[in-house]
């Protein structure tokens, strides 16, 4: 029953900045053009300053878990090599393979996975769970990119993937913050707290806009599509993760980082790229919000069969 209220309270607010965000469009206080410019400025400033600000203050005393972080990485691109020939045969429209693939592998771990492997664990596992947080979300963020140009009109030259890649606000964030935490550098502490304070608009800025975008007549269209990735990302995608991962020998914390790796819902981040790269942005909100819906439900049927098991 903790659990169940732990998946509700960690995913209750995303409906809630959601629902705000469609009011607002709602009630014509903002019109499409306004909100997409407030998006460009969270791909571009507000989600970077985040991704660098996570990796700054990753636990860097915590036990360093190479086995862990080796599964989740092979995993990802396990999903996303098998995610790219499965989305070619899903639809024909490059706009929607992009964001389907996108969705298979990017969770969003970094919001939701931390603070329920805390409280699943307790508070000693967070450090594990944020060191592997600082190596997925940087892969996840290079994958995210490359998938989206793939799609975006054809095939892309390599020297073009690779310089879109490098000056890409996203992963620039990361390799910032991983600069700055292997090389143990030190923000002044007046500019630390302006770091973390810009840090803390991007999430519920990101919703509000997300939840602006959303529409229902628009849904229908995309039935097939939407309950094809999120059918993966919630069941079949981390069901094969956490069974492979058991037989491996993984428990407790191990076990539940690469459940929240592979089963928590799409992330939020991805809608914005979706929109700043070319991609289905409408396919993009629908795949965060319903994902994020029915994830109370799956994360709290998988924490229960592991709980009884006792692998956790």
């Amino acid at each position: 029953m903790k659990s169940l209220q732990l998946s509700f309270e960690a995913v209750a607010p995303i409906f809630l900045l959601m629902l705000t965000g469609y009011v607002l469009r709602a009630a014509q206080i903002g019109t499409k053009a306004v909100f997409d410019g407030i998006n460009k400025l969270i791909f571009r400033v507000f989600l970077p300053v985040l991704l660098f600000y996570n990796i700054y203050k990753t636990d860097k005393n915590a036990v360093f878990d190479g086995k862990l972080i080796l599964f989740c990485t092979l995993g990802i691109l396990t999903v996303f090599f098998i995610g790219y020939f499965a989305v070619r045969k899903c639809t024909q429209e490059n706009a929607r393979r992009g964001v389907m693939l996108q969705g298979f592998f990017r969770s969003n771990v970094a919001f939701l996975g931390i603070p329920l492997v805390g409280y699943i664990c307790g508070g000693d596992a967070i450090g594990v769970a944020s060191l592997t947080v600082s190596v997925v979300v940087p892969l996840v963020n290079i994958l995210a990119v490359v998938c989206l140009e793939r799609f975006r009109h054809g095939k892309p030259k390599v020297l073009v993937l690779l310089r879109r890649i490098v000056t890409n606000p996203l992963v620039i964030g990361c390799v910032i913050g991983l600069l700055f935490s292997m090389l143990d550098l030190h923000l002044p502490t007046v500019l630390e707290t302006a770091v973390s304070d810009a840090a803390k608009i991007a999430t519920p800025l990101a919703m509000i806009v997300l939840g602006a975008s959303f529409t229902f007549s628009g849904l229908q269209g995309y039935a097939k599509d939407v309950f094809i990735t999120v059918s993966a990302k919630l069941i079949i995608i981390p069901l094969a993760a956490v069974m492979i991962a058991a037989l491996l020998g993984f428990r407790n914390e191990g076990l539940v980082c690469i459940l929240c790796t592979f089963g928590t819902p799409v992330a939020v981040a991805s809608f914005s790229m979706a929109q700043q790269m070319d991609g289905d942005e409408m396919l993009a909100s629908h795949v965060v919000v319903v994902s994020s819906a029915f994830c109370i439900l799956t994360l709290f049927l998988f924490i229960f069969v592991l709980d009884y098991l006792r692998l956790i």
